[in-house]
Parts: structure tokens; C-alpha cells; sequence
């Protein structure tokens, strides 16, 4: 085996691992002997555990918003919201131990970030469409900001959840995210208020 051909076996197997059991479960000594390699060609290739958490997590990080960011084929607001949401399905059912490794939380920050930075992110995308909509529409646009990572927070949560139970399909999942997305959005008070009030 070369080099390059041991390296992405290696970061294969830290992907099921971290998947499996997180990255303070994860040891080297379990990577060597899933590879049946020695402990020192896993520190040889990256430094250690840290070192292969970070590439696993780059690669998914990356994988993720490459399917989002080509999902997004332009269109109305609302065929936007239906591609984002069926990408980042796709994604989970597609990439299950890649999603599990994003969705953990690990002391270690890999250079690309983590889940939250690609919510972050995805969240910058949606403010801009969300933006053009708002003024179209005569709500306030600074507000968008807030509404994107809204929309963003619900479809992602709802993702982790779909992920256990995988119950129902793809395809009615995301019509009913996007079905309280976009009926929620097109129905938005331009200045809501709560109606219970502190009662103390």
C-alpha cells in the first residue's frame, strides 16, 4: 500500500470512529489495529489524534457545503429553501458516519470549523436571499440575519432527528420543512408582538 493509499485508509477508519464513538472514545491504539498497522504510522501521518480528527472533519465540512452549494441552482426563494433542505437530507442519508462526526461536539477545532460554522454559513447564504425578499416586501431587511439562521437552526435540528429515526421519507420531511418554512415566511407580521405578557 503507498503512502497516499495507507493515509486514506486510515482517515476512512477515523471517520467510523469518530462517528461511532466521538472523539474522546476514539483512540489511536484502535486505529492502528483496525488498520493493522503500528501506533507510530498513524502519528507518523498525522501527529496524532488530533491530527486526523481535524482532516476527517475538513473533508466533511467541506463535502457538506460543496452538495449545499451546488444544490442551489437559483430560482424562486422557495425552490432555494426546497434544494437546501433536500442537499442537507441527502447528505445524512448519503454520509451518515460523515454527519454523525459534524454533529458531535469535540474539543478540538479543525481549521475549516465545525458543524456550527457550516450552520453559520449556510445561514450568511440564506440572509442574502432572505434579505432581497424582505425589501420586495416591505418588512425591515435587517431582520433577515436573524430569520436565516431561524430557518437554518429548524431544517438542521429537524436533520439530526431524521437521522435516528429515519421515519418519514426524505421527500415528505423536507416538503414539511419546507411547507412551515415557507408558509410561515409568506404569513410574517411586520411587526409581531407576543400575545401572553408577563403576568408577575
Amino acid at each position: 500500500m503507498s503512502a497516499a493509499q495507507r493515509r486514506e485508509q486510515l482517515i476512512a477508519i477515523g471517520r467510523q470512529l469518530f462517528a461511532e464513538r466521538g472523539f474522546d472514545a476514539t483512540s489511536i491504539e484502535e486505529v492502528a489495529a483496525r488498520a493493522k498497522v503500528s501506533k507510530p504510522v498513524v502519528y507518523e501521518h498525522f501527529g496524532g489524534k488530533e491530527g486526523l480528527y481535524a482532516v476527517v472533519v475538513d473533508r466533511e465540512v467541506r463535502s457538506l457545503l460543496d452538495r449545499i452549494n451546488n444544490a442551489l441552482t437559483a430560482g424562486h426563494p422557495r425552490e432555494l429553501l426546497e434544494q437546501a433542505a433536500l442537499a442537507l437530507l441527502d447528505y445524512i442519508e448519503q454520509e451518515t458516519d460523515g454527519f454523525r462526526v459534524l454533529v458531535r461536539e469535540s474539543p478540538v477545532m479543525s481549521s475549516t470549523g465545525n458543524f456550527s460554522s457550516v450552520l453559520n454559513d449556510l445561514a450568511h447564504q440564506a440572509e442574502h436571499i432572505l434579505g432581497a425578499e424582505f425589501k420586495t416586501r416591505g418588512y425591515d431587511p435587517k431582520l433577515a440575519e436573524l430569520y436565516s439562521q431561524a430557518l437554518v437552526g429548524m431544517v438542521a435540528l429537524t436533520g439530526r432527528w431524521w437521522l435516528e429515526v429515519r421515519k418519514p421519507r426524505k421527500d415528505v420531511v423536507a416538503s414539511h420543512l419546507v411547507n412551515l418554512a415557507w408558509n410561515g415566511l409568506s404569513h410574517l407580521d411586520s411587526k409581531p408582538a407576543l400575545v401572553v405578557r408577563d403576568r408577575s
